[in-house]
């Protein structure tokens, strides 16, 4: 246990250490500052704008902004739904894998257009390598830049004298060509100097000590697994995701992905304190996230160090069930803890394997859903609360509510609860639906309250465009296909426009002189009192349907 927790020690400080460079580095890029780097990426940069008709001096009113990323996601999502119905007729297909059904492609383009990555498929089986490449890897990269894009335009609307949120192309070329290209041909690298396949060649047949034939699956699969943690996209080139060998090769290689998962949700914090020209206020955000980040890390690492009690009546400590042996308890639950937070979806052990305290903590951090977060939109989830908060600590002393001087009036509230509202909504109406359709609880392998979770999961994973699965559910059917497709569209944009509606609004007002009254929002007291709301709200919405599902099952196994 001892050493467990010292390797998780490590990992989370040196997540804590990159914080402050990465945080910087943004900024620089998001405010166009010159850099050293401009030799290199402004050339590129140029020619593309140039290609697409940018102007980079152009900036855009929230409206716009909205317009122009919902445009340009739809173009990409049509893209990727024609690649993954014709991959059968279209080249890089060395294994003549088949086409995608209509259903099942229209979930796969939602899902990575949503920076979901859910995956009802297994993708050494399912896609062609022209699809792992366009319709897979491609929108890994656009999708995390569009989430990080927004995050940025939400952060000027807050200090903006007019409702002008930058430029969407400008921003998400500048996202693709200076973080995530970069950060992901060097962790590529990486990955195959481990031992991860980076190859265009068609499957490979090898002889066993037994003398039998085995067919191993191989192909791009270094540049996928880069883009999928930097970005906290989630997927897996292979079924078995980062639990297999060529995704994940060693314990090193695992130490790269959690950090990838961590690097831009955390940076993106203490940035948010940079633009504001107030430090304090990213540091009292980021503290309470961390505060959540830490009980769930926690709960989880204690819930599988300890195992069941049919286990320990055995004698045996400890749930190995669905783990790597190579990465054991504190590695299973550090990167189960991480890729729920960052909402990245990528699992190194299957969480359906997890005790049923365990797994209710990937299930808890998605449906908060601002634990950190994805790229972007976890932050500006975590600013959803922030504004809640400051509008209902106002209207218990008496004053108008403002935060960063702007007075948060009934016209941001209305939009706020929107973005609030359609999660639960999204999660737990299709779950009762599911219930109620036999053919949809026929996909149910597990009875019982178990299968209530894996139901349940699949829905909030959907939501929270996480990806990650509790499997035991054959998700591969028309209802779930269509369903989880719908939630994972309705999950990633209708809080993005609501919330860039907000910032729009928030732009357009003056800001109010600081007084002995104001409220101020980067002290402790107001982290504490953040930290409540997000726990007290989080408990109100999803506490009966976690009671029926792990909690139920947890109380089961004690009887």
């Amino acid at each position: 246990m001892s050493t467990g927790i010292v390797q998780i020690a490590v990992t989370l400080l040196i997540i804590t250490i990159l914080i402050k460079p990465a945080g910087s580095y943004l900024v620089n890029v998001f405010n166009y500052e010159k850099t050293r780097l401009d030799n290199i990426f402004r050339p590129i940069e140029k020619i593309l704008y140039r290609i697409m008709g940018v102007r980079e001096d152009e900036r855009m009113g929230w409206k716009q902004y909205v317009i122009a990323l919902l445009l340009s996601n739809f173009a990409m999502v049509m893209l990727m739904y024609a690649v993954l119905r014709l991959q059968k007729y279209l080249p890089f297909n060395p294994d003549g894998i088949d086409n995608m059904s209509s259903a099942l492609a229209f979930n796969t383009a939602a899902s990575f257009i949503t920076n979901t990555n859910w995956q009802a498929y297994s993708g050494e089986n399912g896609l062609s390598y022209l699809s792992q490449m366009l319709a897979i890897t491609f929108p890994m990269f656009t999708s995390a830049a569009t989430g990080l894009v927004a995050a940025i335009a939400f952060i000027r609307g807050l200090t903006a004298q007019e409702d002008s949120l930058g430029n969407f192309y400008v921003d998400l070329i500048r996202s693709l060509t200076r973080v995530f290209l970069p950060l992901s041909l060097l962790v590529a690298l990486f990955l195959v100097f481990q031992g991860a396949p980076q190859t265009l060649n068609g499957v490979q047949t090898a002889t066993s000590i037994e003398g039998a034939q085995q067919v191993i699956t191989r192909g791009p699969v270094a540049s996928l697994e880069s883009i999928k943690h930097i970005g906290t996209n989630g997927g897996g080139y292979f079924g078995m995701n980062a639990s297999h060998p060529f995704e994940n090769p060693t314990p090193l290689t695992n130490l790269v992905h959690i950090l990838c998962m961590m690097f831009i949700p955390t940076a993106l914090v203490y940035a948010f304190g940079i633009m504001l020209k107030n430090k304090r206020q990213g540091w009292t955000l980021f503290a309470t996230m961390a505060a959540i980040f830490l009980i769930m890390l926690s709960t989880v690492f204690l819930a599988e160090y300890k195992g069941t009690p049919a286990l320990q009546a055995l004698g045996i400590s400890g749930n190995m069930e669905g783990k790597e042996v190579r990465f054991g308890y504190s590695e299973s639950a550090l990167f189960t803890t991480v890729t729920t937070a960052a909402t990245t979806g990528s699992v190194n052990n299957m969480h359906d394997s997890l005790t049923p305290i365990g797994g209710l903590v990937p299930l808890a951090q998605m449906m908060l859903n601002n634990v950190f977060g994805g790229d972007g939109v976890g932050l500006m989830n975590g600013l959803l609360y922030v504004i809640l908060t400051v509008f209902i600590c106002g209207l218990m002393v008496g004053r108008t509510p403002e935060f960063l001087g702007k007075k948060i009036e009934g016209k941001e509230i209305k939009l706020a609860s929107i973005a609030l509202l359609v999660h639960p909504v999204i999660i737990l109406v299709p779950t009762a639906i599911a219930f109620l359709r036999p053919e949809s609880v026929a996909s149910i392998l597990n009875a019982g309250s178990h299968g209530i979770s894996e139901v349940l999961y699949a829905f909030t994973s959907g939501a929270a465009n996480n990806g990650s699965a509790f499997a035991g559910l054959s998700a591969n059917t028309n209802f779930y296909n269509m369903a989880i497709g719908l939630v994972m569209l309705f999950g990633r944009y209708v809080s993005i426009i609501a919330l860039l509606a907000v910032a729009g609004s928030l732009a357009a007002k003056p800001v109010a002189p600081v007084t002995i009254g104001t409220f101020r929002t980067d002290s402790p007291l107001f982290a504490l009192i953040l930290f409540v709301m997000i726990v007290v709200v989080g408990a109100l919405t999803f506490f009966p349907a976690l009671a029926l599902g792990p909690i139920a099952e947890q109380l089961s196994m004690w009887q």
